[in-house]
C-alpha cells in the first residue's frame, strides 16, 4: 500500500496557517500564539526526568521561526 497524505496535511500545505486566506497577509496573534506554545512545549520537554534536548530544540526552533516571521509581520504594518 502507498504512502498518502491525509487532506489535512495537503490542506496545511495550501494556506500557511500564520496568514490570513484572504488576503496572504501574517496574522501577528496567530504567529505569536505558535511562539507562545512552541516554547512551553520545549520547556515541558525539558522538564522531564528523562531529559529529551532533541525535541526541544525543535521546538525551540519552531518558535524562532514564528518569531522571525512575527518580526516580518509588525513591519509589514507598520
Amino acid at each position: 500500500m502507498a504512502d498518502r497524505i491525509p487532506a489535512r496535511a495537503l490542506a496545511a500545505r495550501t494556506v500557511s496557517p500564520t496568514s490570513s486566506p484572504a488576503t496572504g497577509t501574517p496574522d501577528p496573534i496567530r504567529l505569536h500564539a505558535q511562539a507562545h506554545n512552541a516554547l512551553n512545549t520545549a520547556l515541558h520537554h525539558l522538564r522531564q526526568p528523562q531529559l529529551d534536548v532533541g525535541h526541544a530544540r525543535r521546538k525551540v526552533a519552531q518558535a524562532l521561526a514564528a518569531l522571525r516571521g512575527l518580526d516580518v509581520a509588525l513591519s509589514l504594518e507598520g
